[in-house]
């Protein structure tokens, strides 16, 4: 029986951080945003700043992952999901779940901002949610607030607020595409807010979405087995972020 491990230590543990970047004609986008956080998240598995990325030839929307660990740094190019695309089209079916955890109070220890590779707990959730027939989670934390989904971050329209949960104030990753959209949303006649949020006030909201690099938005379509009405806002904002 051959029992060499073909990857370090360190790699096989998730020792590591990452960036999923959309590819576009224009090139990835939001790149320095994206290179910003990887920084940002090496710095807190105490990782030296990575060196320079470059780009992969690329021949049309495709995905760009960046991997950057104690060994190695990576970069690839793959397509986009299928599943990906579904749900920026159709929308996903949402379940609330405690994290089990308070906002904003996490061991000093904590990655929890950090984009780490340590992702089984994020895949489980959403594998949990399949079972459960649903596509992704919303986590919530003890006191009954929204923090995030296992991939996503949250963005919920009310009235002319457009609002995101704060990452510092809940402990989470910080999210690129949410800020994004939020930096865009007066333009289209909106108010960019960045405050916690209960469950039940964000069941209230006129729209709720996941943002991430490769999905937009992906609007939720049913929460905790509720039905939702769809957002004439969806389009709107999917054209303001370039999809």
């Amino acid at each position: 029986m051959n029992e060499q491990i073909l990857v370090s230590p360190g790699d096989l543990l998730g020792d590591g951080v990452f960036e999923t970047l959309h590819l576009r004609p224009s090139g990835p986008w939001l790149l320095a945003e994206h290179l910003d956080r990887l920084a940002r998240s090496a710095a807190l598995l105490d990782l030296p700043p990575p060196g320079a990325i470059a780009v992969p030839d690329f021949s049309g929307p495709e995905a760009m992952r960046i991997v950057y660990t104690r060994n190695l740094l990576h970069v690839s190019v793959s397509e986009i999901p299928p599943a990906v695309l579904r749900e920026r089209r159709n929308g996903v079916r949402v379940l609330s779940a405690d994290l089990g955890v308070a906002a904003g109070r996490r061991p000093p220890w904590s990655i929890s901002a950090a984009k780490s590779l340590s992702y089984a707990s994020n895949l489980a959730a959403r594998r949990w949610a399949a079972r459960h027939h649903a596509d992704d989670v919303i986590w919530l934390s003890i006191e009954g607030y929204a923090l995030e989904g296992p991939t996503s971050s949250i963005v919920w329209l009310s009235g002319d607020e457009l609002g995101t949960v704060p990452w510092e104030q809940a402990g989470i990753l910080p999210g690129i595409t949410a800020a994004h959209l939020l930096s865009l949303a007066p333009s289209a006649g909106l108010r960019p807010v960045q405050r916690m949020i209960t469950l039940p006030e964000l069941a209230a909201a006129d729209a709720i979405w996941l943002a991430s690099s490769l999905r937009g938005l992906a609007e939720v379509v049913s929460l905790d087995g509720e039905p939702r009405t769809r957002s004439p806002w969806t389009p709107r904002l999917l054209d303001l972020l370039g999809f």
